[in-house]
């Protein structure tokens, strides 16, 4: 019988400093009875051509779903979240500053290589490396790695990483602060190894089809450029003989509606997500297709702050108070998502949150103080407020920006001209600052709310919106630097209060994942609040 086992390892809770972790192993085992397809291909679809495949290059969520299949990071999750060995069989730490990694000896590369501490080393040095150009170079800011910060501002070597080679299956790294939460940032994509004989050989071009090196439970097998990306079995994958699905084909869909009529014609088996539009029809004539699951995920709009007038809080604060969420959440998009007033999701471990005085108003009173907020600024009728509003194509953000540029025309007399990108130059564009206000989405890339609140520090690689606040910085500080949960919530609080009051970002509702997904898929992740899927852990279940 196929089977895929699952060695889970203990989750440290945040604040427990442990000697060792401990593991139990559980076996996520074919339900007995269930008779598999001969045929183990699997297509998804995956919303837009990627930008990269290489783990220190790439920012999104697109990326992220196929490189998870084709790298294989020191930890992986389980279908519920919960942390389970990967390259690592073993951690350990002492204070949660220090922290050892025991590397299986039989992780290979699907060239022949062994996967090496030294592996490990090369990548994420090379994540820090300003050369690299990352834009998740901060990650390891936040992780506090040794040195971390100064080598990504060019003040010192990328040798002087806190990370090392033991020996060759043996990782020492060295924070300079205790990180509880340390293991579950290793999960990220940012975080995966990299074979540095195939870069150093191949440079840029490393990633393209012949030359792609991995060490996970795929390889690269075939790309056509805004068509598809087909992922093929690696033999030398250390648990190839528990995976079931043997090929997997992704498709960059931006069209919801496209995407749907196609999975409708048996062409996909999971769905990147659902046109708006047509999801209670579908949730009622198709039930068993729609799986609508937890999701770590904020949408938002992000101002450019170092452009005039969104350099002033009271037109940030007057376009946030004049859109009416509740309509956004339950009729624009309508699939179970929540209306937000503060970013980070209100499920997220170690969060408490203090709604803003704006979200407890009636919407009448909110558009009544934006329209005053405006007319303080300078803008009203005599000299209304233009600007331009950017988002990635895709008909459901469309909607979204469509409905908000309506509300700010009807109730304060705006102007947002709606500015369309494909995914690469819409990322640009926000790297370069060339944008007004832009749509915006942050999921966690770990369970704790620094995964989020991080991302407005000043000098962050993904601060967008150019937000600088000493006052938020320091909470941010303090929330590491606290020796209890209580003292920690209290430092976010106070994070998610002055982002409420400076308004750099407009939040306008927490996620849930609503995907279209083939009955006859097993194995499909229904608890993991971050959605991180892996191909391996699913099979397709024979036709009845």
């Amino acid at each position: 019988m196929y089977k895929n086992k699952i060695t889970q390892a203990l989750l440290i809770s945040a604040g427990l400093t442990v000697a060792a972790t401990s593991f139990s192993t559980i076996a996520a085992e074919v339900p007995e009875g269930v008779k598999l397809s001969a045929t183990q291909e699997l297509v998804r679809g995956n919303g837009t051509e990627v930008e990269s495949l290489d783990p220190q290059k790439v920012s999104g969520v697109p990326e992220s779903n196929i490189i998870r299949d084709l790298l294989e990071g020191l930890i992986n999750q389980d279908s519920d979240g919960n942390l389970v060995p990967g390259v690592a069989e073993s951690w350990e730490t002492a204070d949660n500053k220090t922290w050892i990694f025991k590397l299986r000896n039989d992780a290979k590369w699907s060239n022949g290589d062994s996967v090496t501490a030294d592996d490990f080393v090369y990548s994420w040095r090379r994540l820090a490396d300003p050369r690299t150009g990352s834009p998740y170079a901060s990650y390891l800011e936040m992780t506090t790695m040794h040195n971390a910060l100064d080598i990504i501002n060019g003040k010192a070597s990328v040798e002087s990483l806190g990370v090392e080679a033991v020996d060759t299956y043996t990782l020492k790294v060295s924070l300079d602060k205790p990180v509880p939460y340390f293991a579950s940032m290793l999960v990220h994509t940012s975080m995966k190894p990299v074979n540095p004989k195939v870069v150093e050989k191949f440079g840029d071009k490393w990633t393209a089809v012949g030359n792609y090196t991995s060490n996970g439970a795929y390889k690269l097998d075939n790309w056509v450029v805004n068509e598809r990306i087909v992922l093929a079995r690696n033999e030398q994958y250390w648990d190839n003989q528990d995976t079931v699905i043997n090929k997997v084909t992704y498709l960059p869909i931006e069209n919801q509606v496209a995407e749907m009529n196609r999975f409708l014609a048996g062409e996909i088996d999971v769905t990147y997500e659902m046109p708006n539009e047509h999801f209670k029809r579908l949730n009622k004539e198709y039930p068993q297709d729609v799986k609508v699951t937890p999701y770590l995920c904020s949408y938002y709009y992000e101002f450019n702050t170092n452009r005039a007038p969104f350099d002033n809080v009271d037109v940030r604060k007057a376009l946030s108070y004049a859109i009416d969420r509740d309509i956004i959440a339950k009729f624009v998009v309508g699939k179970g998502e929540t209306p937000a007033y503060n970013f980070t999701p209100l499920a997220t471990n170690g969060l408490e949150v203090e709604m803003p005085a704006y979200s407890k108003l009636t919407q009448k009173e909110r558009v009544a103080k934006a329209k005053a907020l405006l007319k303080a600024a300078g803008y009203d009728s005599n000299n209304p407020l233009n600007f331009s509003l950017l988002y990635n194509t895709s008909e459901n953000h469309k909607k979204v920006a469509i409905a908000m540029a309506s509300m700010w025309k009807k109730e304060l007399g705006v102007t947002a001209v709606l500015e369309n990108q494909e995914w690469k130059s819409y990322l640009d564009s926000k790297r370069q600052g060339n944008f007004d206000v832009s749509r915006a989405g942050w999921c966690g890339d770990y369970n704790e709310a620094s995964t989020f609140l991080a991302i407005m520090r000043d000098g962050h690689s993904q601060n967008y919106p150019k937000y600088s606040s000493k006052a938020y910085d320091k909470a941010l500080d303090d929330a590491l630097a606290a020796t209890s949960s209580d003292v920690r919530s209290a430092a976010y609080k106070n994070a998610e209060a002055l982002l409420a009051k400076d308004m750099p970002i407009l939040p306008i509702y927490h996620y849930v994942n609503a995907r279209l997904v083939n009955p006859q898929l097993g194995g499909y992740p229904m608890h993991n609040p971050e959605d991180n899927i892996f191909s391996k852990d699913m099979y397709i279940i024979a036709d009845k």
